[in-house]
């Protein structure tokens, strides 16, 4: 049996330097940029309905976000500033996310280099 997911205690939005910071009752704190978290949307218009439909997500390098909604009181649904707003950020998935942070943001790295895009910064 595994583990529960521990639940954020804060979560914070750094609008100036656009990260979302979020803290859980296991100690736990992590600074989630918001383009990471724009690219990495659980929401179906990034990850398709399954493996292998991905779509990269380019030109991120500005966005922010405009809102946040919580969802029941298992997440919370962020409006970009982009427009996007379909993706629900459970805990369980904002905690991966601040687990896997360096891994998932080098894959992303990677993949954008091997399609040719250069991340302006």
């Amino acid at each position: 049996m595994s583990t529960p997911t521990p639940s954020p205690v804060e979560i914070k939005l750094h609008t100036k330097s656009r990260f979302l910071e979020v803290a859980f009752e296991d100690g736990r704190c992590y600074q989630l940029p918001c383009e990471y978290l724009r690219v990495f949307s659980p929401s179906a218009e990034v990850r398709g309905h399954g493996p292998g439909q991905e779509t990269l997500q380019v030109g991120k390098e500005d966005v922010t976000i405009a809102e946040i909604r919580p969802v029941g009181n298992y997440g919370i649904a962020p409006r970009f500033s982009d427009g996007h707003d379909s993706g629900i950020y459970t805990w369980e998935y904002l905690y991966e996310l601040g687990i896997r942070q360096q891994e998932l943001w080098s894959e992303y790295l990677r993949k954008l280099e091997a399609a040719g895009h250069i991340r302006r910064v």
